[in-house]
Formats: structure tokens, sequence, C-alpha cells
């Protein structure tokens, strides 16, 4: 996934002629190689999240600690993201050097066992090494929008390629094509990982039910209340954020996330197969 992205940017160089290629490669390796050390930083900056200090939440606190052993990973960094709308993603290039963020309004407005469920889909993120790849897939699809928009803009009011066919066609190439091709390389990705997530949870967890009433809760908590994030970020959260990402029918088709009633479908179906034996309970601070 990353090469094919890394191969559109190419291609936009190449498309451009001239030294626009040498630019563009350049451009792809500085990516990647920010997108390895910087992705965390760089998502958690983007979703304006803060770090939850020590001693903070303390019951979201309790959560995490137990689902690192429970996953068998190091504990990663907890961060709250100041918005109502419920929702929750992970970053980081490596469980080491991994981080939570979940929102104010899915600790205000979800049910303990809920959250829980939301916190193992993310642990679950960690454990599987989708962070780093959905991380830097998402760096580079938003340079690659960034790029297509200033194309367009140039065309716009005027730019060196308006006197030459090929360039303009190979602008409008990048402006259309590439954007097109980078959502769906992306979005090929994100819903299988979902998918995996979900799955990986409920198995950890011995049971998919929590997991399917916090999606059916993130569902409606996503419609009602917006949240302004990049497009190309959007995929990182465990529901999508933005509503016109979603859709039904054939617009469904190009949304980073798959249909949350499919989502809830298989963990439905998933949770006959584990008999309910959970392998997690969640036990309040004050106990």
């Amino acid at each position: 996934m990353i090469a094919g992205l890394s191969a559109l940017l190419v291609g936009i160089g190449a498309f451009l002629g001239g030294g626009a290629l040498y630019l563009f490669v350049a451009l792809a390796v500085i990516m990647n190689v920010v997108g390895y050390w910087f992705s965390d930083k760089i998502a958690i900056k983007a979703s304006k999240a803060k770090p939850v200090a020590e001693g903070e939440l303390p019951e979201v606190r309790k959560m995490v600690r137990e689902l690192a052993l429970l996953y068998d990973i190091p504990e990663p960094r907890l961060y709250l993201i100041p918005s109502e709308q419920p929702n929750a993603f992970a970053t980081g290039r490596n469980p080491k050097h991994s981080a939570v963020a979940v929102t104010e309004g899915m600790l205000r407005h979800m049910p303990n066992d809920q959250v829980r469920a939301v916190m193992a889909h993310e642990f679950s993120h960690i454990s599987n090494r989708d962070i780093l790849v959905m991380s830097i897939a998402a760096m580079i699809s938003a340079s690659i929008a960034w790029i297509a928009n200033i194309l367009q803009f140039s065309l716009l009011f005027g730019g060196n390629n308006r006197d030459n066919p090929l360039g303009i066609v190979g602008a409008l190439a990048a402006m259309i094509i590439a954007p097109l091709a980078a959502m769906l390389l992306q979005m090929a990705v994100s819903r299988q990982r979902e998918y995996l997530a979900d799955a990986t949870a409920a198995n950890v967890l011995g049971e998919g039910r929590s997991l399917a009433d916090a999606l059916g809760t993130l569902q409606r908590g996503t419609e009602a209340v917006p949240l302004k994030v990049n497009p190309a970020m959007a995929s990182l959260y465990i529901a999508s954020p933005m509503a016109s990402m979603r859709g039904k029918g054939v617009s469904s088709l190009f949304s980073t996330h798959p249909p949350i009633e499919e989502r809830i479908r298989r963990l439905k179906d998933l949770d006959q197969e584990l008999g309910g034996v959970r392998r997690y309970t969640y036990v309040p601070q004050s106990a």
C-alpha cells in the first residue's frame, strides 16, 4: 500500500515532466522517512489531542494498563481529543512507540464496557501492526490531495503548462486520478484492517457483544456530532468521523470504513462461535 501511494507521488512528477520527477521522488522518500519517525506526532497534532497526565482519568488509565498486559504490549501513551463526538484512534510506528487517543464525548457518553471494547479495538490495531501503515498512508494521501489542490489553482490562475497540452493532461491526471487512486488504495487496506481489529478485540475479550454495542453507539454519535478532521486522517478512527465519508448504496463503496452494520453482524456471528467466554472483565477502580 505504501509503495503504491509512493508510486502515485512519483507518477505525478512523471506526468508533469521536467524536474518535477526528481522533486516528487525526493518528496516520496521524505514522506516515508518522516512518516516512519513522526507519524504519531502528526496524527496527534492534527486531532488537537492533549496528553493525559499521570493521575488523570484513573478509570481509563486502568483499562489501558490491563489491556496492555492482556495484549502483551507496552502501555501506549494516552491522549484526549476535545470533541463531543464519540471516537478514538491509535497511531505510532510500533507497539513500543504507540499512542491511543480518545474523545471527551466517548468517555462522557459511553458506558465503561463499551469504552473498554473500543480501547481493545485500538489495542488490536497496535498489536496487529496496523498503526504505522495507516499513519504513513494518511500522510501520503494528504500530500497527494494537497498537491492536487495546488495544481488546480495553478491551472485556474495561470501556469507554465497552459500552452503545453501534455502538461495540462498531466496536471489534470494529478488533480483527478491521483487523489482517487490514493483514496482507493487507502480504503482497500483500511476496511480489511478494521474487520481484523474487530475480530481480534472480540477474540481477546472473549465476546463481541460489547464492541458491537459500542459500534452502534459510535454510529449514532458520529452522525449527531460533527468532528472536523483532514479527510486523509479519517481512516485512523474506529468509526468514520465525517458524515460525508459514510454514505449508503453505491456511495458506501468509497467510504474509508466498512459499513458499521456489517461490522456488527460479523461480531454477532463471532460471538456465537466464542460462546461468551470472556478473557477480560472490567473492575471499577473503586472496587
